[in-house]
């Protein structure tokens, strides 16, 4: 028998030698490790001559502690071997890896009825740390385990045998520590080491985040997830996270921190940046060098300071240079023709390093009383505009004559304001010359017999000197060539000896020693009618000639008012109204901090003592709308509309509300409601306008269907709007307040940026809020629609959802009933899907001037086919064009040549071009007598062209 031990002896020594040396992974932590025990183990053995413990050494001489067993030849073996207590340090799994030695049984001589080739491994969990004495039943098995190499005698002469390892697991584990136990029933077996051990994910740094030590879960499918801290110096906004899965790895990482601003990232730690270098951003990783101009003298730098002399912008990016003002301009000449100066000169000598370099213009006249220089004030007007010039030129226009002028040219960039008061400008001494007067702007027809007409007129804005006379042209409609002119020292004269029912156009100019003026717009009158006819505009165009006739409609020609949306394209950002040369620029109420201020700088407070509510005629989108009276003091009672904010409104409400006031307010125009004032120091706050009997255009047309085509081919003239008034006069009256006159749900569409007329909006309306013009231009075509339907419903009883994808489906309204086919053609053309194939307002007006004019051309009905037309206006001579630019006018008439000169002169829109005299063709430069006549030709033929289209009969 012991002669089978010493073949287990000799197996430890000379066979395994060197089995000391290992390694153990970093995610793994040893709760018992039999080989590094330098003593006894002190495992018990039961019965005490069974397993027996073997202290040897190895090839190193390092104690080796076995544990075997081999009585295979005796029967009923039941060997137990128990180990220490074994704390488990919070492991909820561990592993037991076994290293063993077992004898095949078949080379036992003798011993193949009783030996085995397997062992039993047990557990026990308890909290008690005394207890040794474990009875049998209490363990539990976790596996038999058997070798995968035996060996033999012959192998322990070639001494080639081989070390069995086997590693199995338990848990969960709930106790405070476990006893391991080993059972034989009689094989012959040595039990090398025994180590029993749990995995952890280790500590590790990953995407600047700390992740501690973390122990494996029970479950060998479970991943943890493990929050992470960040490094010094760095923050996160979500904290980063990683899971630690069953086998101790770290998986699946989540976020990251990133180095605070100051520090950068090194091997995965934040370090400062040293003087010289700065990191302010987060998303850049390193440090980097101060830009040019700037520096820092210390650690952890966000940013760089500006050298003496040099700034930076809030706006500017920090790894932007730093900069400063630009030099003053050189080289500023100017050009002096009688109250007009064009200012040029040259670009500074140093931007300061900036590509923003921009020039204002300061401009100062000489007070005749005082002898001191004092601003120019709002008289003078700026070519293009006088601050933020990006051109090195401008015209300053509409000065006084004989007067002393200075203008300083500053030159700024983005830091210019930063050095305040320090400015850098070159400045000019200029003397205006002698002028002729401006053109008169408002002319008023008075008292109206059968063979007379009164007319009278205001002074001009800017006389240019004593008015000495002034000149009355006159002529009947379409027979220019044929005019009388009469002289006058007053503003107002008595026009007799005219043809009864025939139109004539009125023009008035004044005269000073220094010339003429330019003629007043055109002024198109009619004896025959009384006053209140003609208010109420009592006309009929029979061949082509207003005439006077006996009924209740009113004819009202449309008047452009440059009125464009708040939202707009870029290029239409602008907006703006003319009359004449004069230009007031519309200002957004909602640029007011305080909307009180802005409302009352353009619209009078009313008391409320003054104002008396009849009855409820409709409501608006922020309360009811009402009629009612108004008696101003010393003034006769008037019937007004009252628009009342709803009571518990919002402060946006409030301020939406009284925003509208503010942009109505802005408007003196025939063809636009009038505010009459507000009411805001007592409740409820309420708009007071002027009132409108027949109410909404739709509603009128459906009640007046006797009305004959051609009045709703006049009725056109004036459609934007939406109220028609006791004469039968179309206003606009939505400025926001009459979203909603009537209680319909489908009303309006919502969207992100508010509420929207799905079946008056072009489609890029809908889908992109893109208001243009041209949006504007698919509007009028769905309103020449319901007149010429009527007031029918456009799109009938279709939903918002519906409209909305038939017309992407290239539906379109079909033409109504005894539509002529021109008529339609306009309205097809209006609802082009590309909105730059729509025509514009222009070529509108000059169509529906031309069917009005030729009533041959309304006869044809709309057909079946539904053919669209993109003809909108004759393309044969320059008569019959609607030209888009002065540019192309000039081109037209074969005076390219002088584009540049017109241009340089501020003459860059053809509004202001139909305004040129003679001198003002001198003055750009226009000097060949011939050149002068064919353009003064065509500025005449376009003149009478826009009073035909745009002038109130």
């Amino acid at each position: 028998m012991r002669s089978r031990w010493s073949y287990i002896a000799w197996i430890c020594v000379f066979g395994l030698g060197a089995f000391r040396t290992f390694c153990i992974p970093d995610n793994e932590v040893n709760l018992l490790d039999s080989r590094s025990v330098i003593g006894d183990l002190g495992w018990v053995a039961y019965p005490k001559n069974g397993w027996e413990e073997i202290g040897e050494v190895d090839e190193n001489y390092a104690p080796i502690h076995t544990y075997q067993v081999c009585k295979v030849m005796e029967h009923n073996q039941n060997n137990w071997l128990q180990t220490d207590l074994i704390l488990n340090q919070g492991a909820q799994r561990v592993f037991v890896e076994l290293k063993f030695t077992l004898r095949d049984c078949n080379s036992l001589p003798g011993g193949l009825g009783t030996c085995k080739e397997t062992f039993n491994v047990y557990y026990y969990e308890t909290n008690d740390e005394e207890r040794r004495n474990i009875r049998e039943s209490q363990y539990t098995k976790i596996d038999t385990i058997a070798a995968d190499e035996s060996f033999t005698e012959l192998d322990l002469g070639d001494r080639v045998l081989k070390l069995n390892t086997e590693v199995r697991d338990l848990g969960p584990l709930t106790k405070k520590g476990f006893y391991l136990a080993f059972q034989d029933l009689g094989a012959c077996i040595a039990l090398v080491s025994v180590r029993v051990f749990y995995k952890k994910c280790p500590f590790v740094v990953r995407n600047l985040a700390l992740f501690p030590d973390t122990i494996t879960g029970p479950d060998s499918s479970q991943l943890l997830e493990v929050s992470g801290t960040c490094v010094n110096n760095s923050v996160a906004d979500e904290l980063p996270r990683m899971h630690c899965s069953a086998e101790g790895e770290w998986l699946v990482p989540i976020g990251r921190c990133m180095c605070q601003a100051g520090h950068e990232e090194v091997n995965g730690s934040c370090q400062v940046c040293k003087p010289g270098f700065y990191r302010s951003a987060l998303q850049t990783k390193s440090c980097s060098k101060c830009p040019p101009r700037s520096f820092t003298k210390v650690e952890a730098s966000t940013s760089c300071q500006c050298e003496q002399g040099y700034f930076r912008t809030e706006s500017d990016p920090t790894n932007m240079a730093c900069t400063k003002p630009p030099s003053a301009p050189r080289n500023a000449i100017s050009n002096v023709n009688e109250t007009s100066v064009f200012l040029e000169w040259s670009a500074p000598e140093e931007t300061g390093g900036r590509k923003d370099v921009r020039y204002n213009i300061v401009c100062s006249k000489i007070n005749t009383d005082s002898g001191q220089y004092e601003p120019c004030g709002s008289h003078a007007r700026y070519l293009p505009q006088r601050t933020g010039l990006k051109n090195t030129s401008i015209m300053v226009m509409d000065l006084l004559a004989h007067t002393n002028y200075t203008f300083e040219v500053e030159a700024v960039n983005g830091v210019s304001e930063l050095t305040a008061p320090l400015r850098q400008y070159v400045s000019l001494n200029v003397t205006t010359n002698q002028a002729a007067p401006s053109p008169i702007t408002v002319v008023k027809k008075g008292k109206t017999a059968k063979n007379s007409i009164a007319v009278s007129w205001q002074e001009p804005d800017r006389p240019n000197g004593i008015i000495l006379e002034y000149e009355i042209k006159y002529f009947e409609k379409d027979q220019e060539t044929s005019y009388t002119i009469i002289k006058s020292k007053e503003t107002d004269v008595l026009v007799d000896g005219l043809k009864p029912s025939s139109a004539y156009i009125f023009q008035i100019r004044a005269r000073t020693s220094a010339g003429y003026g330019g003629f007043s717009r055109p002024l198109l009158s009619l004896p025959g009618c009384s006053i209140k006819e003609m208010s109420a505009g009592k006309w009929l165009l029979e061949k082509g000639k207003p005439c006077c006739i006996k009924s209740n409609t009113a004819l009202l020609f449309h008047r452009r008012c440059g009125y464009s949306k708040a939202k707009q394209d870029p290029d239409e950002e602008k907006m703006h109204f003319h009359n004449g040369h004069t230009v007031r620029t519309y200002i957004d109420p909602h640029t007011y901090e305080d909307p009180n201020q802005a409302v009352h700088e353009f619209a009078k407070e009313i008391d409320v003592s003054c104002i008396t509510i009849e009855r409820v005629i409709g409501a608006g989108e922020f309360g009811e709308v009402c009629s009612g009276l108004l008696r101003l003091p010393g003034k006769r009672e008037i019937p007004v509309a009252i628009k009342t904010l709803k009571a518990g409104y919002t402060e946006k409400q409030r301020r939406d509300f009284l925003g509208e006031a503010s942009i109505m307010g802005q408007f003196e125009h025939p063809n636009i409601i009038h505010l009459k004032g507000v009411v805001t120091k007592s409740k409820p706050v309420m708009i007071i306008t002027e009132y409108m009997e027949n109410g909404s255009l739709d509603t009128f047309l459906k009640i007046c269907i006797c009305f004959s085509k051609i009045f709703l081919y006049i009725f056109l003239f004036s459609i934007k709007i939406h109220l028609v008034n006791s004469n039968l006069v179309c206003k606009v009256s939505d400025f926001g307040l009459s979203r909603v006159l009537e209680d319909d749900p489908e009303a309006a569409y919502t969207t992100r940026g508010g509420k929207i007329p799905i079946r008056w909006t072009a489609p890029e309306a809908i889908a992109y809020r893109k208001f243009t013009s041209a949006s504007d231009v698919w509007s009028y075509g769905i309103v020449m629609w319901e007149v010429m339907s009527y007031g029918e419903r456009p799109y009938w009883e279709m939903s918002n959802q519906d409209v909305i994808k038939a017309v992407e489906e290239n539906y379109r309204l079909p033409g109504p009933m005894d539509c002529p086919t021109a008529l339609y053609h306009l309205m097809m053309d209006c609802w082009q899907k590309d909105r730059n194939s729509r025509p514009k307002f222009e070529e509108i007006v000059s169509l529906l001037d031309k069917l009005i004019r030729n009533p041959s051309s309304l006869k044809g009905l709309v057909n079946p086919s539904n053919r669209v037309s993109n003809l909108l206006v004759e393309h044969g001579s320059p008569e019959g064009c609607v030209f888009r630019s002065v540019e192309e006018w000039l081109e037209a008439i074969k005076m390219g040549r002088y584009t540049e000169l017109f241009m340089e002169s501020g003459y860059t829109s053809l509004e202001v071009v139909t305004q040129m005299t003679l001198e003002d063709l001198r003055r750009v430069g226009v000097t060949l007598a011939g050149h002068q006549k064919k353009i003064l030709n065509s500025i005449q033929e376009m003149r009478v062209q826009m009073m035909n289209a745009t002038m109130p009969i």
